[in-house]
């Protein structure tokens, strides 16, 4: 039985794994990139889609014949890590496309409701149990399906929770497959993006590269790893399209320009109260994390329909005094002048950097108010995943977030954003009563 950290439970009616149908090169080696080996000790990436719609034995069974079929598109997804030793306390690690399968769960939550999931101010601690696969790590690939899908039956609904392997898959790459699966589910039999799987290299830099000591693929034991789910609370805040306009004119206006973005200044709004309910001191040092994607940024661009992770993560510093006495249009300024920052000569010269001597994003993530870290994108198609009985009435991300982290969604309505944050209560209750943060509603 899987149990949430509070009642209700959910009750696992099925365990299954789904291979892609026979394939001729089964074997494929796929060798991993820079960006894609940063990810290998943090925890796998959780997303997941919650419908009112209670779908019948025939249409979960359909789910998994729809799945099988996707793999074929995706065969990444259906193989595993291959971690191999080399000189000086190396690793090397590749994806070996040899179609082990992908993990289907079924499950019940016999006493849940899709209100009782959307109405609560915070985020359900059941939720967690809608994941497959909670407190694994990426690095556990060699051994771990590197995807996982698990339908949870509702009272009058169904959650579908996807968790797959970041080493093998970014957040557009995720929901690139979500999107692929929906639309077979839905019967077409040619997909809007077929999927580009062909890794990028540069030429100055060969595969396979080199992760330094100590190496993520340590025992299990040794690295005192938790499982649990974490039990700083998570909130949903919504903010509107026209909300979001006022806030983007706001920043231009203070920094004397036009060309901050709406999403900079929804997250420098949504950092100045995070900072400001905190209560740090003015001559502390605050940081914000943003994934930066690069894609359209290497010359030539890199193929839209790019498999894999084409990330760089790029950090705005500021004073905690300067950030909250300066307004908006500061820290929005700061924020798009680092993401400007990334061009083609960046780009490249980091991933030189990167593929000499790897450097892999620690454990602990994200380090609470004064180092904020975000993930995902508004631009993500979301509400689009459509398997046969309808469109989505929420998304949320899992228990991999931590304190501190700060993942970003479109929202129902066309141009809102929901913005999933886990922070300390006394934060969150801070926020809700700082009546500039409320003002943006």
């Amino acid at each position: 039985m899987i149990q949430a950290s509070a009642m209700p439970v959910i009750r696992l009616i099925s365990a299954s794994t789904i291979q892609a149908p026979s394939q001729a090169d089964s074997a494929q080696k796929i060798h991993l990139t820079p960006w894609d080996l940063v990810s290998l000790p943090i925890k796998i990436n959780q997303k997941g889609l919650l419908f009112h719609h209670k779908p019948s034995s025939s249409q979960i069974q359909h789910l998994r014949h729809s799945l099988s079929t996707t793999l074929a598109f995706f065969p990444l997804l259906a193989g595993r890590l291959m971690a191999t030793e080399g000189e000086n306390n190396t690793t090397y690690c590749h994806i070996l496309c040899n179609n082990k399968g992908s993990l289907f769960v079924h499950a019940i939550a016999e006493n849940t409701s899709v209100d009782d999931i959307l109405q609560p101010t915070y985020v359900p601690s059941i939720v967690n149990s809608f994941f497959p696969l909670n407190g694994v790590r990426n690095c556990q690939g060699t051994s771990q399906p590197l995807l996982a899908v698990q339908v949870t039956e509702l009272v009058d609904g169904v959650f579908i929770g996807f968790t797959i392997n970041h080493v093998v898959a970014d957040g557009e790459s995720l929901w690139q497959f979500i999107n692929s699966w929906s639309e077979i589910s839905r019967g077409c039999h040619k997909l809007t993006k077929d999927p580009s799987l062909e890794r990028f290299f540069l030429d100055s830099v060969e595969p396979p590269f080199p992760i330094p000591a100590p190496s993520p693929f340590m025992k299990e034991e040794n690295q005192n790893w938790q499982n649990s789910t974490p039990e700083t609370p998570v909130r949903v805040f919504h903010y509107t399209k026209e909300k979001i306009a006022q806030l983007k004119a706001k920043a231009n206006a203070e920094a004397k320009t036009e060309n901050i973005s709406s999403l900079q200044a929804l997250l420098t709004h949504f950092w100045i109260s995070v900072i400001r309910c905190s209560f740090v001191d003015a001559q502390e040092e605050v940081f914000i994390f943003l994934p930066i994607g690069v894609r359209g940024r290497i010359v030539p661009p890199l193929p839209e329909n790019y498999f894999g992770n084409a990330l760089q993560i790029g950090v705005v510093r500021m004073k905690a005094g300067e950030l909250l006495q300066s307004g908006i249009g500061k820290g929005a300024m700061e924020m798009n002048k680092m993401v400007a920052s990334h061009c083609d000569e960046k780009v490249r010269s980091h991933y030189v950097s990167m593929a000499k001597k790897p450097v892999l994003l620690q454990l602990g993530g994200a380090v609470g108010a004064k180092a904020l870290a975000t993930g995902s994108s508004p631009r993500f198609n979301v509400y689009g995943n459509d398997f046969g009985w309808g469109k989505p009435v929420a998304v949320r991300a899992g228990s991999n977030i931590g304190e501190g982290m700060v993942v970003l969604f479109g929202g129902k309505e066309e141009g809102s954003v929901d913005v999933q944050v886990c922070l300390p209560y006394e934060i969150l209750e801070a926020m809700e009563s700082d009546s500039e943060f409320i003002d943006a509603f």
